[in-house]
């Protein structure tokens, strides 16, 4: 499955629902559902799929929403903080360090933007006093 599915199929699921004339707990369910199966399939971790479902679930109550409560901006505000909470690394971003070497790798497929990414990323630390010197490494190069 590519990314760009996995976006669309969410994307969907939660359009689907908010134009929904009916909002209940019914269509709702649907909708998680919906973004579960999308994340398992996209090889997402099933303890990672099921702690998303119940955050959202517990976040959306529909018992205890007030009557005034925008329902379809909540559940949109609930997916996305949830989405957010699961690729969110938890970690310290690189911090490099003045005088020294900082290496930093790129890796990835030909044509999907490598070198424009570590120049702008090389001129961006040459703007904040870093020296800056981009090695290219491609295994083959036309």
């Amino acid at each position: 499955m590519v990314l760009q599915d996995l976006g669309r199929r969410i994307n969907a699921a939660v359009n689907d629902l908010t134009r929904s004339p009916n909002l209940d707990e019914k269509a709702f369910d649907g909708m998680v559902k919906e973004i579960s199966n999308a994340l398992v399939e996209a090889d997402v971790n099933i303890k990672l799929v099921a702690g998303l479902r119940s955050s959202i679930k517990k976040t959306v109550n529909f018992k205890e929403l007030a009557p005034g409560v925008n329902k379809k901006r909540l559940i949109q505000k609930a997916v996305f903080d949830e989405l957010v909470k699961l690729v969110d690394p938890h970690a310290t971003p690189f911090n490099p360090k003045k005088g020294k070497s900082n290496v930093i790798m790129f890796v990835g497929l030909q044509g999907s933007g490598k070198t424009t990414t570590c120049t702008k990323l090389a001129r961006w630390y040459s703007a904040r006093g870093f020296k800056a010197c981009l090695v290219c490494a491609d295994t083959f190069r036309a």
